[in-house]
């Protein structure tokens, strides 16, 4: 055998084991032996029956001293009576025909389960079963699908256990001691089959680091492709932005000034610009992309913004008109609700070149969009969209220019694996009179305190949003619902407007009523996270946020900036109906911080990188066992690693590289853009 061989190779793998294998993304026998465990229960010790304790897993050793079945209401029962030299205990299966014919009485079997007590006798339901072959010590548990066990799964990992050596090592002898990885084949016998917790760590950190100088160098590949084989417009370095600058009529923050002197001197390059402006709600993020537009603009090229929502991009468009209008240069605003009329005007102004600037949503990326000379392209809360549609947008011009903006902090360690194919400049700075907001975790018992709160406020001529988590009452999920809030607030402000919005609505309604908020039509929006990335309410100051602990940190924080966008003191109030450990840690960190970008990292800490990143959605690809919230220390030393073996292979085609090679095309898989 080898390791390429199909699964179906091995004994009692037939079609159905295949397909169910198959949806573990297990196809050959390589893949077998990569599908690591994802826990292992300690199995060294055997304990008697008469020291077993109630809700414990254990391992007992006992003769099987009568087997009978019987049924238990619509179930059939298997019962093995188990004894040893100090005690007896029940062992019972439900529906196990395939148990019974495999046991036989008076043979002396393992048992590992959970003990449970039922009528006073101790009991092991449904425990992994085994002859005893004198291994001991720590059992690999495998992550599984419908029709293949735990069991089964270890007997597969044993047979290709022979395996190993055929594996080929990713990285040169010098490299592997160097970082002080232990050899491929110990690292396969130490995760599947480890004799001690040391040899497991040795494994573990085997391949961690594997994985994650695969998913750097691959990241890595990525921008030196584009920076070496992309050539760049290279605007006119003579025309200059302080004309624009100045007619502002404030002052830019030094955090925002960095990121304009790194844009303008990656645009004057003769390579493409593809970078990431990663700024805090209210930073100023979109004046540093006005600045951009601008010196685009001035130097005979189009620029190109994409909103998520027609609203933000209405908004932007109006902002547009009245500060580029100052200098000439013609904005045009393309969304899905337009006139055909109306939309066959503004295209033809960007085929012809006469719109300079074009703000709008998807719709900007469709086949009819045809620009005269595109130099910059502009994705606004780029965490809303997909790698492709950016892809698609760039497509619209030769090469031009990319600015990604977001508003949602990702930590700083790992905003370039997220963005791996993009240079990241942070606004860490907010601008003068900004100001901090109230906030205040509450509990349940207290809402109606907030709601008299949120009452005096409207009484002062403020507005405020309440979220829910929910659209509609759920059976399934404890939380109150926005329909629930809303008609509860319909009641408790009679003399005010309140308004549900929620994603289910068409957005020609969610747009109606947004306007209306924003025009103060509306006292109280009763709302889901529809309103995260929404348009700006400067008089909006109050933000209740019904069931916060059902809500992330990095999420509660985007929609506490929904507020204090105004000259009102704007407050922020978590009520809590939950008690976690958990929840608690959110509210005191929400409590104390209005730093984006701390927040998310306490948010990394407190749930993993997964609800961070949407990683499909930015084509990054799964990781099979590194945590990039866990293993930060083990990713800077394979970003290093990374880095000096494209220094000395940019194009990874050496032999000494050709594993790594296959390797990171097989981990990127459609989505890799490397070219390699």
């Amino acid at each position: 055998m080898k390791p390429s061989d199909s699964v179906t190779s091995l004994k009692g793998v037939g079609p159905k084991k295949a397909e169910a294998l198959a949806r573990l993304k297990i196809f050959t026998l390589e893949d077998l032996m990569m599908l690591f465990p994802r826990s292992y229960e300690d199995r060294s010790v055997v304990v008697n029956i008469a020291d077993l304790a109630i809700d414990q897993k254990c391992l007992i050793k006992g003769r099987v001293t009568r087997k009978y079945a019987n049924r238990y209401g619509r179930k059939q029962r298997l019962v093995l009576k188990v004894a040893d030299a100090t005690g007896g205990i029940e062992v019972v299966f439900f529906n196990a025909v395939y148990v019974s014919q495999s046991i036989r009485e008076g043979d002396e079997y393992l048992f590992y389960g959970k003990v449970t007590e039922n009528r006073g006798r101790l009991q092991m339901i449904h425990p992994e079963t085994e002859k005893d072959d004198g291994r001991r010590g720590l059992v690999p548990v495998y992550p599984l699908t419908k029709g293949i066990t735990q069991n089964e799964m270890r007997k597969l990992q044993t047979m290709i256990s022979g395996l190993y050596s055929q594996i080929e090592e990713m990285l040169p002898e010098d490299m592997l001691e160097t970082n002080r990885l232990c050899p491929m084949k110990y690292a396969l016998e130490n995760i599947h089959f480890p004799t001690c917790k040391q040899m497991l760590q040795e494994a573990r950190y085997r391949f961690i680091y594997d994985e994650l100088l695969v998913l750097q160098t691959g990241l890595f590949a990525v921008r030196c492709n584009m920076k070496n084989k992309e050539k760049g417009i290279g605007l006119n370095r003579n025309i200059r932005v302080d004309e624009y600058v100045e007619s502002l009529g404030y002052q830019l923050t030094g955090a925002q000034q960095r990121c304009i002197d790194e844009i303008i001197s990656d645009m004057e390059s003769s390579q493409v610009m593809n970078r990431l402006v990663q700024g805090d709600v209210g930073s100023g993020k979109t004046v540093v992309a006005e600045v951009a537009m601008y010196k685009t603009a001035m130097c005979g090229y189009q620029a190109v913004m994409m909103a998520p929502t027609e609203i933000l991009a209405k908004q932007h468009y109006e902002g547009f008109v009245e500060s580029f209008g100052k200098h000439s240069i013609k904005v045009g605003l393309l969304t899905g609700s337009m006139g055909a009329a109306e939309r066959r005007r503004t295209i033809e102004g960007v085929t012809d070149g006469e719109i300079q600037i074009l703000v709008g949503t998807h719709a900007v990326i469709q086949e009819d969009v045809v620009f005269e000379n595109l130099g910059l392209v502009v994705t606004d809360e780029q965490h809303r969209f997909g790698v492709n549609q950016r892809i698609a947008l760039k497509e619209k011009g030769n090469n031009p220019n990319v600015l990604v903006m977001t508003a949602t902090p990702i930590p700083r360690t790992l905003a370039v694996i997220l963005y791996g194919d993009l240079d990241v400049s942070v606004i860490d700075e907010l601008p003068p009179g900004r100001q901090q907001i109230d906030t205040k975790c509450m509990d349940e018992r207290e809402r109606i305190a907030v709601y008299d709160f949120a009452e005096e406020q409207i009484r002062n001529g403020g507005q405020v949003y309440v979220v829910a988590p929910l659209i509609e009452e759920s059976e399934v999920v404890d939380a109150r619902s926005a329909e629930e809030i809303y008609e509860e607030l319909r009641e408790r402000f009679d003399n005010y407007n309140v308004t549900l919005l929620h994603g289910g609505m068409k957005q020609v309604e969610k747009d109606r009523i947004m306007n209306e908020f924003a025009d103060g039509d509306i006292d109280v929006l009763v709302a889901t996270v529809v309103i995260e990335v929404g348009i700006n309410v400067p008089n909006a100051n109050v933000m209740i946020i019904e069931n916060a602990e059902r809500f992330g940190l990095a999420q509660l924080h985007q929609l506490r900036g929904r507020v204090g966008r105004g000259s009102r003191k704007s407050y922020c109030r978590l009520i809590m109906c939950g008690n976690s450990e958990i929840a608690r840690r959110r509210g005191h960190i929400m409590e104390e911080s209005t730093d984006g970008f701390f927040i998310a990292e306490e948010d990394l800490k407190l749930r993993g990188p997964g609800e961070i990143f949407g990683t499909r959605q930015h084509g990054l690809p799964d990781l099979n066992i590194s945590d990039l919230a866990r293993h930060i220390r083990i990713l800077n030393h394979a970003k290093e690693c990374a880095a000096d073996i494209l220094k000395e292979d940019p194009e990874i085609e050496t032999l000494k590289y050709s594993v790594l090679r296959r390797r990171i095309t097989k981990f990127f898989g459609e989505d890799c853009m490397l070219n390699l």
